[in-house]
């Protein structure tokens, strides 16, 4: 009789248990940002507040971009990401091939609050951040002032940081060489303009040392291992800010771009996720972001909420943005993986 009830005893408390493990997996959400300053910054402005409000426990994973990964769960039907963080071409073609969720409008709340083409089907933009590039003022008194300044190893010795990407590197090249930024992505899309980014690159290629992540290129800085690097402008900020690094931006040439927040297919939480979105894309707090990184909200109406003191260190500042390129998602979206493979080609050559 008393192993019946031990055994019935045991059976009830795995069965709380396992009810509690499936309650508590319901009441959580994974999102997938690329990590670092950005996920800090992400955390103290969006997550933690909403946790707070909502009561679900939000659980932090790191990617380097790409729709590989978030393509292989798809396909295999195992998506474990709830909400996703994307650049640009990324939504779009991650929309286009199936792999995000199309978002209700009302998650957008007024579209008309949105800085022209910051909401997309499938996704809704959380900011605006740029690539900038930097340098160490105590290593160079006299430092560089232009992308030109970024590709005259003559004028500048020394290694230079560049992500492992095409994207704003070509821009860049096609800039140093002579292009107005207004015509940049007409110049690229020919051949003759595409031969000539991959030339300019060619001055400079033994003295780039690639970076992947994004906290890779404030380290290369820190540790002298390159005179000045191409970076996201929010971890120069921060490197200089909460790590006292005697950084300064560059913000010639700089190519600026939205971040975007997504919905996976395949995930179970697509109500949650839209909640959580629809909360850190709302008025009142999607630019509480700029308190802790120096990346800009993409509605006007926030701008006016954001400490005085910050701006001058955001994309968007009129003196950063006198010769500012917006990347050319669409572009990118078409043209991705012919110049990409020719990227890494000539990479390995």
């Amino acid at each position: 009789m008393l192993s019946k009830l031990l055994r019935a005893s045991l059976l009830g408390a795995a069965c709380l248990a396992a009810s509690s493990v499936m309650a508590s997996a319901q009441d959580s959400l994974t999102i997938t940002t690329f990590g670092g300053a950005f996920e800090n910054a992400a955390a103290k402005a969006w997550f933690e507040p909403y946790t707070a409000k909502s009561g679900t426990a939000i659980a932090k994973e790191q990617y380097d971009g790409g729709l590989a990964k978030l393509r292989a769960m798809v396909e295999a039907k195992n998506t474990t990401w709830d909400v996703l963080d994307l650049e640009t071409n990324d939504a779009i073609v991650g929309c286009d091939e199936g792999l995000l969720q199309k978002l209700d409008p009302k998650v957008f709340g007024d579209t008309a609050d949105f800085v022209p083409g910051a909401t997309l089907p499938c996704a809704v933009a959380s900011m605006v951040w740029s690539t900038v590039f930097a340098y160490d003022t105590s290593k160079l008194a006299q430092g560089p002032e232009t992308i030109g300044d970024f590709f005259d190893v003559a004028k500048f010795p020394g290694k230079r940081g560049l992500r492992k990407s095409p994207k704003a590197t070509l821009e860049w090249a096609l800039i140093a060489d002579g292009v107005p930024v207004a015509e940049v992505y007409k110049v690229l899309a020919t051949s003759e303009g595409a031969d000539r980014a991959f030339k300019k690159l060619d001055a400079i290629k033994g003295s780039i040392v690639w970076w992947e992540a994004g906290s890779q290129a404030p380290q290369l800085l820190a540790d002298g291992a390159v005179v000045m690097t191409q970076a996201y402008n929010g971890r120069i900020f921060d490197a200089a800010k909460n790590e006292g690094k005697p950084f300064k931006i560059v913000w010639d040439g700089q190519v600026y771009d939205f971040e975007w927040w997504g919905i996976p297919a395949g995930t179970g939480k697509t109500e949650k996720a839209a909640d959580f979105i629809t909360f850190a894309a709302g008025p009142e707090v999607i630019g509480d972001l700029s308190k802790y990184i120096a990346y800009a909200p993409p509605r006007p109406s926030s701008i006016q909420k954001i400490d005085p003191a910050m701006v001058p260190n955001l994309p968007t500042a009129p003196d950063n943005f006198k010769n500012a390129l917006q990347i050319d998602a669409i572009f990118w979206a078409d043209n991705f993986d012919t110049l990409n493979n020719r990227f890494q080609t000539w990479l390995g050559q």
